[in-house]
């Protein structure tokens, strides 16, 4: 059996995806309840925090509500796939062959059409940025020499996962009416 239950209890296939199955409520679930890096930073602290953060960054950088959009949802395929470290990843390939397309997926789903290479690099730009702040702020340890900076006042602190996921759905609501 290739199909995980979600939060809403739709049998959902992460190999063979079905748009009709992906969810909102599942993401905002499941992001508020992953922890970022491996569950190694001093408190808890979620993917869906983080992908609030960067939603966040984008408006402060004056981006278009498509890009905060493209932000907040950058790390939706986790919802079904699950968050695994960038050491790692790069030396998935299958995982990457698996992932690439159900983000794709998601951003079209919600974005109405592909995001251009450009706003891939955006909305990447701004990840690393917030991942980097959130070292410093998380860990009190920088893992970049030269830290980039960013323009929103981002939220590093304890957030409850029911907080979280009511934000995330919050936010997803603004940026598609």
């Amino acid at each position: 059996m290739s199909e995980i239950m979600t939060y809403t209890k739709k049998m959902f296939d992460p190999l063979r995806p079905k748009t009709e199955l992906i969810d909102i409520t599942d993401i905002a679930h499941s992001l508020s309840m992953l922890c970022r890096a491996n569950g190694h930073f001093r408190t808890f602290y979620s993917v869906g925090q983080h992908c609030i953060n960067c939603a966040r960054e984008a408006e402060a950088r004056g981006y278009s509500p498509r890009l905060q959009l493209a932000c907040l949802l950058h790390d939706a395929s986790e919802a079904y796939l699950s968050d695994v470290t960038r050491p790692v990843k790069a030396e998935l390939p299958k995982y990457k062959e698996i992932e690439e397309p159900l983000q794709e997926m998601l951003w079209n789903l919600w974005l109405g059409a592909p995001l251009t290479e450009e706003e891939k690099r955006q909305v990447f730009e701004i990840d690393d940025a917030i991942l980097a702040h959130e070292f410093v702020n998380l860990m009190g340890e920088s893992i970049v020499d030269e830290m980039p900076e960013i323009c929103s006042q981002p939220e590093f602190s304890f957030t409850g996962f029911e907080v979280c996921e009511r934000e995330f759905l919050q936010r997803f609501r603004e940026l598609t009416q």
